[in-house]
């Protein structure tokens, strides 16, 4: 199916979501923080990016917006996966050029839904 670049500094949050895209056929690639992130998302070329927001170093929102304007990366969709469960919060996240945002704990249908929206 896809190939969908994880990052998120969790571990525990990475297992999860690997684990709901892994079983419904989806390749996954983790990285741990905003930087690690920008670097796989170039090496990697995934097919969508599951951002956090709250990470040490480059945060979610600086991330995505640094994606959004590299042309090697601009056309990668980004659904941000963050615990920030504020209008504003969301609103500033899709002006940093996200194309979704979803609030943890995410449910598996609903990510499988949005992932799906994304890439068809």
């Amino acid at each position: 199916m896809a190939k969908i670049l994880i990052v998120d500094d969790s571990p525990t949050e990475q297992y999860v979501l690997t684990q709901h895209l892994q079983n419904a056929g989806h390749q996954t690639v983790a990285a741990g923080s905003g930087e690690d992130g920008l670097e796989k998302a170039k090496a990697e070329k995934p097919d969508l990016v599951l951002m956090d927001v709250v990470m040490p170093g480059l945060n979610g929102f600086q991330a995505t917006r640094k994606l959004k304007r590299d042309p090697a990366t601009a056309q990668i969709p980004v659904i941000i996966v963050t615990t920030k469960d504020q209008d504003t919060d969301r609103e500033w996240g899709l002006r940093q050029g996200a194309n979704d945002y979803l609030v943890k704990p995410v449910e598996a249908t609903e990510l499988l839904e949005k992932v799906g929206q994304l890439l068809s």
